[in-house]
């Protein structure tokens, strides 16, 4: 499977973007997605997660309520929406797949991801 993460930018704080990561190549089978994000020096993370069905979602304490993970199984795409940014949410970010069929569980460890995406930067000036 091929990820390819898109949809990042410049924004100003309490702005919005929404991130897309499309999936290719073995889309026949099914998988879990998690976006994960990195600022420059710092580990990076899981910020959201949602499983095959769309049916369990997680989201980082730092961006609940604000962040929202969905999927369209159809297009083989999960998006990030990502509303009220913060200068702190400035980071690349990554999206990752989990294959097999999973049923209604996400992941949010690193490691529990067999591909990752390319990243794609987002930054939120204050």
């Amino acid at each position: 499977v091929q990820l390819q993460a898109s949809g990042g930018g410049l924004v100003q704080a309490g702005g919005s973007l929404r991130l897309s990561c499309a999936a290719s190549g073995r889309t026949s089978r099914r998988y879990a997605v998690g976006w994960f994000r990195q600022a420059p020096g710092k580990e990076r993370h899981i910020v959201a997660a949602i499983s095959w069905n769309g049916g369990s979602t997680y989201y980082a304490d730092s961006v609940k309520g604000r962040f929202t993970i969905s999927r369209d199984n159809a297009k083989n795409t999960v998006y990030l929406q990502m509303n009220s940014l913060k200068p702190e949410d400035t980071a690349v970010y990554y999206c990752a797949a989990r294959l097999g069929y999973t049923g209604n569980t996400y992941y949010t460890e690193k490691y529990e991801y067999d591909y990752w995406g390319q990243g794609t930067q987002v930054t939120v000036s204050s």
